[in-house]
């Protein structure tokens, strides 16, 4: 038994022998090569040549791959070409002699819609074209009627006092009131009419909207306006607080010259002395005036 115990012991001792053995020449290596740079330059050059290698391999393959195949015709469809330039020359504006030259040929345009007061309406043409003095979208001026004078033409001479009679009603209304914008009861006459009819005195040259704004403003009704360059005249939107489409989808002011509806704005009828200017309140788009939009 005695003996039995001692071999045990003696290849335990063994065993931890080899184990303390092991240790030390693991850490003289580790000492090595910390204090011999030239082992771990190798190792890191080593290390250096395979990154190197798989990249190049990598460049190879890439290299080796076919270009990749561009239809030009079917881009230059698509997108077209570098050397196609759109022509802007039909964007470019007309100088002034130009316009004042073209001004009596300016009715041989037509608009494809006019709004209730015989002026224009505020859409846009499908071409694109800028409004000039040839294109102001005017029908015909029909014979023994006065061409258009543009506002820019116009020329007015203070120093010659003319007269012209002015009158505004709105009627029309009366045998629409249930058509009528709730709350817009109160700015109808009983009798429809807003202003006159009354003469009034003007300048030489002036235009019918600038009287219709000058009697406006001086007897304290209330107007309201816009520019609309297409027609190159005032749209008038509103007199006495009743505007367009104040009264169903077609109402809306006209204006009528001597019997005559014009067909184009009221800043391009000039008045003559002796004119008889009237305008009227439209609820059907000039038909309930007799004076029907084609």
């Amino acid at each position: 038994m005695k003996r039995k115990t001692k071999s045990i012991g003696l290849c335990l001792l063994l065993v931890l022998a080899l184990l303390f053995c092991s240790c030390q020449t693991s850490a003289v290596k580790e000492e090595q090569a910390s204090a011999d740079p030239t082992v771990t330059a190798a190792a890191k050059d080593s290390v250096d040549d395979g990154n190197t290698k798989g990249s190049s391999e990598v460049k190879e393959d890439n290299s080796d791959k076919e270009p990749e195949y561009i239809d030009e015709e079917y881009v230059d469809e698509h997108y077209g070409s570098d050397e196609e330039k759109e022509d802007l020359s039909k964007y470019k504006k007309k100088s002034s002699s130009s316009k004042k030259s073209d001004s009596k040929n300016s009715d041989s345009k037509n608009s494809d819609t006019e709004d209730a007061d015989g002026t224009e309406s505020n859409g846009s043409t499908s071409s694109g074209e800028e409004a000039s003095a040839d294109n102001y979208y005017t029908d015909p001026v029909p014979e023994g009627k006065p061409d258009p004078v543009e506002p820019q033409d116009q020329t007015v001479d203070s120093s010659k006092q003319l007269t012209c009679t002015l009158y505004v009603e709105c009627s029309t209304i009366l045998n629409n009131m249930g058509d009528l914008t709730e709350g817009k009861e109160g700015w109808v006459p009983s009798n429809g009419v807003i202003y006159g009819p009354k003469t009034v005195i003007f300048s030489e040259g002036e235009s019918v909207y600038d009287i219709l704004q000058r009697e406006m403003k001086n007897n304290r009704i209330q107007m309201e306006s816009e520019f609309t360059a297409m027609y190159n005249s005032a749209y008038v939107q509103g007199i006495n607080n009743l505007y367009e489409k104040d009264c169903g989808q077609w109402s809306g002011w006209m204006y009528e010259v001597n019997g005559w509806y014009p067909n184009y704005g009221c800043s391009r009828y000039q008045v003559q002395d002796g004119d008889t200017i009237e305008w009227h309140y439209t609820c059907d788009l000039g038909r309930d005036l007799g004076a029907g939009m084609s």
